[in-house]
């Protein structure tokens, strides 16, 4: 019997049979598989200096809006970090502050040498920064009263206290004794700047000298601890103040939890170095957020300016 063939034509496609053979498909052929474009990322790449990430919250803050809010987040109220010079501004009265040797830089007297000098570290942060050092100090205005006031920057160096830093410090606190001014000092600072060995550490020695002799005037001297605030600062003019205010959260402490659990062989309490903790055991006087501080500073300075005219009429 023969065999005969026909073709069917079905969907545009062209097939041969046979009576007595099945039609041979070729899926590849006929069921092409789309290709699949690089589809493109909807994330937009979100330009420097305009936005930043909430380090508690993960809250996106507009940089405007966060520093017209004293870089304090307006979710959460975490505090970031600040500048001394905004410090400086959000403080004092407009074009009051003048700075005091704000030329003096430090010098590598040990010629120390390391991954990268001395001397090249502080190029760099000093063109980072704009600072010369780690403080800035000057005589202000704060409502009513003329103000002593150094400022901390954690930025150079990790804030921490060198011989320039301690210089500028001990020559703000005898300025103040001897024109009889309250003094304020903003401390921020990882501690002693191993860079300068024993002569950082013997700024602690002479900043506490000072605060001695003003003192003994019967001056006030009010010490602001922000995060944070350790080491050789923390041990010596951070803690002398007439009264020790801190911000939210701070970290306040002389070592780290690790060193402190290593030498007493003890379980530590959860929160022991912030400045909620310490308020709680007696180690700070208030804790006074950021934007509330120039106002606070300020009822404080009335205060204890009528308690010091007081004494001074008593005598």
């Amino acid at each position: 019997m023969a065999t005969t063939t026909f073709v069917k034509k079905t969907l545009g496609l062209n097939k041969t049979e046979g009576t007595n053979k099945s039609p041979i498909l070729k899926p590849e052929s006929t069921f092409k598989k789309p290709k699949l474009g690089v589809s493109q990322s909807r994330k937009k790449d979100i330009p420097e200096g305009v936005w930043t990430k909430c380090p508690k919250c993960s809250a996106m803050l507009y940089d405007k809006e966060l520093d017209e809010n004293l870089k304090v987040c307006y979710h959460c109220h975490f505090h970031l970090p600040i500048t001394a010079r905004e410090r400086i501004h959000s403080l004092v009265e407009t074009c009051s502050f003048e700075e005091m040797d704000a030329s003096m830089t430090s010098v590598d007297i040990l010629q120390f040498t390391g991954v990268t000098s001395y001397v090249s570290k502080l190029e760099a942060y000093q063109n980072s920064t704009g600072l010369k050092d780690a403080v800035i100090t000057g005589v202000g205005k704060l409502g009513r009263h003329r103000l002593a006031l150094g400022v901390m920057d954690f930025t150079f160096l990790g804030g921490s206290m060198g011989s320039v830093v301690g210089e500028k410090l001990t020559r703000l606190i005898e300025t103040a004794t001897d024109k009889g001014l309250p003094l304020a000092i903003i401390c921020t600072s990882g501690g002693a700047r191993m860079y300068e060995g024993m002569f950082s550490l013997m700024q602690m020695a002479k900043t506490s000298a000072a605060l001695a002799y003003h003192a003994k005037k019967k001056l006030p001297y009010i010490s602001v601890l922000t995060h944070p605030t350790t080491a050789g600062v923390m041990a010596s003019f951070a803690t002398l103040g007439d009264l020790i205010i801190a911000e939210p959260g701070a970290m306040i402490g002389f070592a780290g939890p690790r060193v402190i659990k290593d030498t007493t062989q003890a379980e530590l309490p959860p929160g022991f170095q912030t400045a909620e903790f310490l308020l709680d055991h007696g180690l700070i006087d208030a804790i006074v957020p950021r934007k509330e501080l120039k106002e606070k500073l300020g009822f404080y300075l009335d205060f204890m300016s009528q308690s010091q005219s007081q004494d001074t009429a008593v005598a």
